[in-house]
């Protein structure tokens, strides 16, 4: 599965929109900074039909070193959850049902 970056984002979208490549490029950096900006207010961000993007806060935990078995103690901390949407969970599953090898009948 190949990796695509925000550069490779940025050059799709420019190509499709026809706006320069750096205006582009600011317009993507701006959303995605403010993304971050709201997670970190602890707001919920909805992007309807795409998904929701929401801050959790996991508690405190003792962990294991895998190598080791000492236990750790790992700190709370917060971190983002995001839930597909509609559009998203639909369009994947689309995708994924055209991968598939058509069913052959016995």
């Amino acid at each position: 599965m190949p990796n695509v970056t925000k550069k490779d984002l940025v050059d799709k979208i420019a190509e499709l929109t026809k706006i320069k490549r750096i205006v582009v490029k600011k317009v993507v950096q701006c959303f995605l900074d403010e993304t971050i900006n709201e997670l970190g207010r602890g707001n919920r961000l909805e992007l309807r039909d795409f998904g929701v993007f929401e801050t959790k806060s996991r508690s405190a935990r003792v962990a294991q070193n895998p190598k080791t078995l000492q236990r750790v103690q790992v700190p709370s901390k917060r971190t983002v959850k995001f839930k597909v949407g509609r559009l998203m969970k639909d369009r994947l599953q689309e995708i994924a049902d055209a991968q598939q090898p058509p069913a052959t009948e016995s």
